[in-house]
């Protein structure tokens, strides 16, 4: 993995383990040569950078401690080659980010965070986590945490534009960008995010928004369908854009920036509508929260 430096030359030979623990930042089980070493700077989202840097957010790691008690976080990657589907779920309080490339292969990037009563006990649990993803399905085990330590985790994933997908979540979001292929999501307390897809893509969540910004000109694929039980419906899309719309909400508002031909009624706060010359359906429906739809 590449870095960049303030006067700084680093070279590894071997996976990289980056941990956040007392302002230090550690690289285990790697071999590390350095000139002058007086900043680091990491080019990328899996660094983690001390206690006053994690305050500024700008690493992974950043933003997630508990001042009141001790902590420590690391991010580890792993890369898995030709494996189809995936099934991923982020266990309690984790999230799920998945970007789309044009690679073969999937980069699993995992964030541990951990908090106890001391730094080493913190800096234990950590160690004991282990993630798993034999036959792409994607997990983290480790201790018990029903004493005084916790520790959950979040996955970032980069995946084939076209890979098939399961994703789970619980107290935790799930967000799916630049991807056209086949994915199952849901999530218990946590929003939904989706831009710049196509596909088939159908999802939902319990407590939590969903945002969903279209890019192009049509839905490239079978169609979307999500759904909230409590929360709003936020969709951008594009001028001129064309599919068979459908939304709703029992207990909410519509408000939406452009005039469109409706089929049923806002009154009965359900409609859909052909936009443009039509094409694959997209569904966004909530039982508790408003509809926004706008374009751009």
């Amino acid at each position: 993995m590449p870095f960049k430096t303030e006067n700084v030359s680093l070279s590894l030979s071997c996976p990289l383990y980056l941990s956040c623990f007392r302002g230090r930042l550690l690289l285990r089980g790697c071999l590390v040569t350095a000139a002058i070493a007086t900043a680091l700077v990491a080019a990328g989202s899996a660094q983690s950078r001390g206690r006053d840097a994690a305050r500024t957010g700008d690493t992974w790691c950043a933003g997630n401690r508990n001042d009141d008690r001790a902590s420590f976080c690391e991010v580890r990657e792993e890369t898995i080659g030709g494996v189809n589907p995936l099934d991923v779920d982020a266990g309690t309080n984790g999230g799920i980010r998945v970007r789309g490339w044009d690679r073969g292969d999937a980069l699993v990037r995992t964030r541990i965070m951990a908090s106890a009563d001391t730094d080493a006990e913190a800096r234990r649990l950590t160690n004991s986590v282990r993630v798993d993803t034999a036959g792409g399905r994607v997990r983290a085990s480790g201790p018990d945490t029903t004493g005084s330590g916790h520790w959950h985790i979040s996955f970032e994933l980069q995946v084939p534009r076209t890979a098939m997908l399961t994703l789970n979540t619980h107290n935790g979001g799930i967000s799916i960008d630049d991807f056209r292929g086949s994915a199952q999501f849901h999530a218990h307390n946590g929003g939904l995010s989706l831009t710049n897809v196509g596909g088939d893509l159908r999802g939902d969540t319990t407590n939590g928004g969903v945002t969903v910004s279209l890019a192009g000109d049509h839905w490239d694929g079978t169609g979307l369908d999500v759904e909230t039980r409590n929360g709003g419906i936020r969709l951008t899309l594009p001028k001129g854009y064309s599919a068979e719309l459908e939304t709703g909400t029992t207990h909410g508002g519509f408000t939406i920036d452009f005039p469109v031909p409706v089929q049923g009624s806002l009154n009965g706060r359900h409609f859909t509508t052909t936009l443009g010359s039509g094409g694959p359906k997209v569904r966004a429906i909530t039982t508790n929260g408003g509809v926004t739809i706008r374009q751009r």
